[in-house]
């Protein structure tokens, strides 16, 4: 934002495995006759993922359209904490029968095999597979077995693996008819990360598959399941399915459910924040800080600067009698503060602006930097700090490529300065950013200067510290103003002027997406509670002004799934914290219209 027009701006496998691989050495151990094989067939279900996740269950599976072994579609897992990310299928076999399992791998520890065969289970795996490798198995059915599950998963501690062709080959089973669909959906138990369903029992079915958003998340074998691992203060619809070996029925009727709001450190009420000109005036006019409406929860006091753009050394001025005729005195400031502090607001300073180009090249500029804004956060008393940081202040250096584990200085330090004043100030420190797009959601096509090199380093050069900061971030509100067109994750370009823009570029931050195109490499969502959307205050404030119903569609879209227009978002968020706009003393200019209308629609 700029001070002049808008500021705008293991063992690691088992020993079944083993043994399965030596079984697999011996070449008649893996045969099947002449005879078998005209009788066979491929009876996994969506083997090649071109359907997504249909008839397969998966702790933490996606598709993705790169990399593929054949089709447009493939797995892509991710093993975290305890969990391996398995998925797997259920499968009708015939008893005393012969089957030969397949499929294709990509990464490192990958594991395919069959459980429920009721005789010896199996598995194979490689250790490493940077191409598609096949990996191969065979088994026997024991006397009763009439179905088989086969899975694939990865191991503790290892990256992301991929899985595409996987093919049972064996004697079918005629599967009947599929059954009907479930009726009687109820959600019971609603916490602020689980909800319990419970349906009606199906005729015929042999489990449940159970959809949350549209998207099928896990199975059951009884009438009930409860789904966990949901985000508090959020909203979700539910809807299940029965299924047999002929296939799936139609979905059950949506029940809708809205989580609790938990403890984990977000806040439920909505917040208003705005910029307030403090060290500056402008066409805005200076705007005191005791003149500054309830309405305001957050005000970053706009702004801090370094002395040079490499010393860290920050200062904050207030604005001078002969610039700002009108300017408080620094006792009533200072009074004004706490006050606004007493009435359950927070006053932040905000540390860069367009004019204040801020690089942390080296670790003696890093600790000037927290010595520096601690003197100004004690000297006011203020509840934290604002990071908007633009230009040139950040930008990634050629062989930064992994935003999860940066290495240019300038973002390596900025975030041990972070942790630094975050650790000294305790749980109380109220940390907000307020980036460009063009550091954020641009991070979705390119990041840094790119594989070949050439294009922009400052590319999503925000996501690795905002990454780092996830767990002591209270809120980040991009600039969705002064912006170029940027690419959703729809896959299209959207422009400022109108809530398309807004709900596109909020709906990544709360979904999350695969950083440069990487689908190994997935900025994760943060919580609802933790996104305002910046929007300017009126038109003279910066280029991306829209009007109150503009607004409004946006929150509506993102809240409630209303008013959405032709951008489809990928949930439900009642929990979105709010909105910041440049500025306060915009607002003002602007006979108040963007705080009025907060408070017409949050109440």
């Amino acid at each position: 934002m700029d001070r002049t027009r808008r500021n705008g701006s293991v063992t690691r496998h088992r020993l079944l495995a083993v043994c399965t691989a030596i079984v697999l050495a011996v070449p008649g151990m893996t045969a099947l006759s002449s005879a078998a094989r005209a009788a066979d067939a491929d009876i996994a279900k969506n083997g090649g993922f071109e359907a997504g996740l249909d008839n397969w269950t998966c702790t933490a599976g996606i598709t993705v359209n790169s990399p593929v072994r054949s089709g447009s579609s493939a797995l892509q897992a991710t093993p975290a904490g305890s969990d391996y990310a398995q998925c797997s299928q259920s499968v009708t076999v015939q008893p005393n029968s012969q089957y030969s399992l397949a499929g294709y791998v990509r990464g490192s520890y990958v594991y395919l095999g069959a459980s429920g065969t009721g005789t010896t289970d199996v598995s194979t795996w490689t250790q490493s597979a940077t191409a598609w490798q096949q990996l191969t198995t065979t088994f026997r059915t024991g006397a009763a077995t009439t179905r088989v599950t086969i899975y694939t998963h990865g191991w503790y501690g290892t990256g992301a693996y991929n899985v595409d062709d996987v093919s049972l080959v064996g004697p079918s089973v005629d599967p009947g008819q599929p059954p009907a669909a479930p009726t009687g959906l109820t959600a019971g138990t609603v916490t602020s990360s689980s909800v319990a369903l419970s349906w009606s029992p199906v005729t015929g079915a042999t489990g449940y598959a159970i959809y949350r958003n549209g998207v099928k998340v896990q199975t059951a074998t009884g009438t009930s399941a409860t789904v966990s691992g949901l985000t508090a203060s959020t909203a979700y619809t539910f809807q299940v399915a029965a299924v047999n070996d002929a296939g799936e029925s139609p979905k059950s009727a949506t029940v809708n459910a809205t989580t609790s709001a938990g403890g984990g450190g977000g806040s439920t009420e909505h917040a208003l924040v705005g910029y307030l000109h403090a060290s500056f005036a402008n066409g805005a006019g200076y705007t005191r800080l005791a003149d500054v409406p309830d309405s305001w929860d957050i005000i970053d006091l706009a702004f801090g600067e370094p002395t040079t753009t490499t010393s860290g050394d920050i200062r904050f001025t207030r604005c001078p009698v002969t610039e700002c005729p009108t300017v408080e005195s620094e006792a009533d400031f200072k009074a004004a503060i706490k006050a606004k502090q007493a009435a359950g607001k927070k006053v932040l300073i905000s540390i860069g602006g367009a004019n204040g180009q801020v690089q942390l090249t080296t670790t003696a500029a890093r600790d000037t930097f927290v010595t520096s804004v601690s003197k100004i956060i004690d000297t006011y008393g203020l509840n934290g700090l604002d990071i908007d940081f633009e230009g040139h202040s950040l930008s990634l250096d050629a062989a930064d490529t992994n935003f999860k584990s940066p290495t240019t200085p300038v973002i390596v330090n900025l975030i041990s300065a972070l942790k630094t004043l975050k650790a000294k100030y305790g749980t109380g420190f109220v940390l907000t950013m307020a980036p460009e797009t063009f550091f954020v959601q641009l991070g979705y096509q390119y990041y840094g200067t790119g594989p070949w090199g050439g294009q922009d380093p400052r590319a999503g050069a925000y996501l690795p510290v905002i990454y780092a900061m996830r767990d002591d971030l209270t809120l980040l509100h991009v600039q969705d103003y002064n912006s170029g067109s940027i690419m959703g994750l729809d896959n299209q370009y959207h422009s400022m002027g109108g809530a398309d823009f807004h709900i596109a570029m909020t709906d990544m931050l709360l979904t999350g997406f695969p950083v440069a195109g990487n689908a190994s490499n997935v900025f994760p969502a943060l919580r609802p509670d933790q996104i305002a959307i910046g929007m300017p205050a009126t038109t003279n404030a910066g280029n991306g002004y829209v009007a109150p119903s503009e607004v409004n569609k946006a929150l509506d879209c993102l809240t409630k799934k209303t008013n959405c227009g032709t951008y489809a978002t990928h949930g439900i968020w009642p929990g979105l914290r709010g909105l910041m706009t440049w500025s306060i003393n915009w607002d003002r200019y602007g006979s108040w219209e963007f705080q009025k209308n907060f408070d017409s629609y949050f109440g």
